[in-house]
């Protein structure tokens, strides 16, 4: 992660404890973070500390992920050196985050044009403004455009750094992380920051029964009327509480989590793609592979290859059973 003059303390707080923290209850190889700047020593927001004793930037030269700098004045670009570092890290395929106004930082090293990203709803309109070239998407928690992921306000770096963690090493993995923080364990990237709200909203609990209860029972042929029924709302109700609260729709949060159960069950080394889809509720195979793909953008193979076990059977074949 790199930081730099004025950087706000709270984004790198989180990068420090999703991916600098040991974690030997895992047992898995966890990241090596570092922390580097321009400078040995980096005044912080405010003047709020000085931060020292952090690596010079060709540690970010040698890093497979790199966290840029956010600016809590987007007026004011980070350091040239910086830029130069993120330059080198786009140039030799590296991967780049940004948390909130990190995206100006990644504007302004001139590696965003053409691509998709995301940042605090309250700078969408200066960012648009002055990078026309970035396809910006407001209204999300974060975007993931492949090797360039991008997330909204401060609190959704938790959102997308527990995404790349999922990314990296499959749901189980980061439930466990998402479990020490205490913190939501996946919220799709897609649900809106909530701009209308003036303090962080608080949604209404009496949703979270019934998210519960059809977790429990995605095998079954659940609809939005069986929803609407256990929550004791009319179905349009219950629309319009999902949109506000949750930014989505019943029917989208409902094959969100079969997909999420699905990746579990493949992560875990489940071959039977028939079996999947019946005890996820997506049905068939077929409409297994679809709605993974539109998800993923991996093959339920692909998928796990990269986050099941390491060892065990692969292809995608129907088994006993």
């Amino acid at each position: 992660m790199i930081v730099d003059a004025g950087s706000n303390p709270f984004e790198m707080g989180i990068a420090t404890e999703i991916f600098g923290l040991r974690r030997p209850e895992l047992d898995v190889p966890w990241y090596d973070f570092t922390l580097c700047a321009a400078e040995p020593a980096v005044r912080m927001h405010a003047g709020m500390f000085t931060l020292s004793g952090v690596a010079g930037l060709e540690a970010a030269d040698q890093a497979d992920t790199i966290i840029v700098p956010n600016r809590p004045d987007p007026y004011v670009a980070p350091a040239p050196p910086a830029l130069a570092a993120i330059r080198r890290a786009a140039a030799r395929g590296a991967r780049l985050v940004s948390f909130c106004t990190g995206t100006f930082a990644l504007a302004a090293a001139g590696v965003l044009d053409g691509r998709r990203a995301t940042t605090h709803w309250r700078w969408a309109e200066l960012f648009a403004a002055r990078h026309p070239a970035v396809r910006l998407v407001p209204d999300v928690l974060f975007v993931d455009d492949g090797d360039v992921l991008t997330a909204a306000g401060s609190a959704a770096a938790l959102d997308l750094g527990l995404y790349l963690v999922r990314r990296d090493h499959g749901a189980e993995i980061a439930n466990a992380v998402s479990r020490r923080l205490v913190f939501a364990a996946h919220r799709e990237g897609g649900q809106r920051q909530f701009i209308e709200q003036p303090v962080p909203y608080v949604p209404d609990a009496s949703l979270a029964p019934v998210l519960a209860w059809a977790r429990e029972h995605l095998d079954r042929p659940l609809t939005v009327t069986d929803l609407a029924t256990r929550a004791a709302v009319s179905p349009a109700t219950l629309h319009r509480r999902f949109q506000r609260e949750l930014g989505t729709t019943p029917l989208a949060w409902l094959t969100a989590e079969r997909v999420t159960l699905a990746c579990r069950l493949l992560e875990r080394g489940e071959t039977r793609l028939e079996a999947i889809a019946r005890a996820t509720g997506l049905g068939t195979g077929a409409n297994l592979r679809i709605q993974l793909r539109r998800r993923t953008g991996l093959t339920p193979s692909a998928y796990r290859r990269r986050f099941g076990p390491a060892e065990g059977p692969t292809p995608d074949r129907p088994g006993p059973g």
